[in-house]
């Protein structure tokens, strides 16, 4: 069943479809309760969304490349981030991941370049692949006791970052999940790690302080490698 709530969202079957408005701040309705793949991508003058307590899922892409965008109010109701969810938004400054999400999406906030802090909570299992990849304004990142796995190139080339913290709960650190993050200097590995991968933490040639556990099985290629010729 087809239903059209204003002429600004096309809403089917409770799914948020697409947004056609011009507005800067929109408030979704309330009883939208999925965001479609797709719904907001390109809304270039978007600049803050409200998203309700009735959505449970983000879907894929579904605020691609809204450079605009600077806030965002995820509520305690959606479970999941798709993938590239937040791709490219480069004025996102922040974001309050809610205790119900338990993954973000492969590439969820690639290149969100303003993005300076987010709060992973302890819902969170996985991080996937390149999900924060070239946040290049990103100071610190905690990864919470629930996470497991820190997905390939998680961030990569999150060139601000100057500290990280995984626990114990995580046992593989994904191929080059932390390449080329010239700023870091510290790296707490928690003791369940028995996989680090290619390239890992490649490039980061101010890392002064590192501790591996005695549970590391395997360390890839060059996981620790800093060329000559970095500037």
């Amino acid at each position: 069943m087809f239903v059209l709530k204003n002429r600004d969202f096309r809403i089917e079957n409770g799914v948020l479809i697409k947004y056609h408005g011009m507005s800067k701040n929109v408030i979704i309705p309330d009883d939208v309760t999925s965001i479609g793949d797709r719904a907001f991508e390109n809304c270039s003058s978007l600049t803050s969304v409200n998203i309700p307590d009735s959505v449970t899922s983000i879907g894929y892409s579904a605020f691609e490349e809204c450079k605009s965008l600077t806030s965002v109010t995820i509520p305690d109701s959606v479970t999941s981030i798709g993938d590239d969810a937040f791709w490219r938004c480069e004025s996102l400054t922040s974001v309050n991941i809610p205790d119900s999400v338990t993954s973000i999406g492969d590439s969820a906030f690639y290149m969100c370049i303003s993005l300076t802090s987010v709060i992973i909570p302890d819902s969170v299992t996985s991080i996937g692949f390149s999900a924060f990849k070239y946040c290049k304004s990103l100071l610190s990142v905690t990864i919470p006791d629930s996470v497991t796995s820190i997905g390939d190139e998680a961030f990569s080339e999150c060139s601000s970052l100057t500290s990280v913290i995984i626990p114990d709960s995580v046992t593989s650190i994904g191929d080059y999940a932390f390449y080329n993050c010239k700023n870091l200097t510290s790296v707490k590995i928690g003791d369940g790690v028995k996989t680090i991968g290619e390239y890992a933490f490649y490039g980061c040639k101010n890392l002064i302080s590192l501790k591996l556990p005695e549970i590391v099985e395997d360390i890839g290629y060059k996981a620790f490698y800093i060329r000559g010729d970095e500037s």
